[in-house]
């Protein structure tokens, strides 16, 4: 990955992450957040679940500090909010939904 891509992840990132790490970190600890998303066979905690607790590190470290394994994963985020948005979420009760849920625990509250 070169300092180009690299550049391009961290600003689609920095877009796409729109809840500061002090509220994704309270929203984890609902039971909301914790009772969506889609679990490994074997595994206790959701997939979203888990890329929150990712995120709120990545956004803990300073832009030097990154590593290759935190641009992927900042990568995977940014496809994750932009395929979730595209579906547009139900037409009506968004502010409890499921899909607002799932986005929110990748970082990103489509209400703000």
């Amino acid at each position: 990955m070169d300092d180009r891509e690299k550049q391009e992840i961290y600003a689609e990132f920095n877009d796409a992450v729109n809840m500061t790490p002090k509220e994704l970190e309270e929203w984890l600890e609902t039971e909301a957040s914790q009772n969506v998303g889609w679990t490994h066979e074997g595994e206790d905690e959701a997939v979203g679940h888990k890329s929150g607790r990712r995120i709120v590190e990545i956004k803990h470290k300073k832009k030097a500090e990154l590593d290759d394994d935190d641009y992927a994963h900042m990568k995977k985020v940014v496809g994750y909010v932009h395929r979730h948005l595209k579906q547009g979420g139900p037409s009506d009760g968004k502010e409890h939904s499921r899909w607002r849920y799932s986005l929110m625990n990748w970082g990103h509250d489509p209400l703000k």
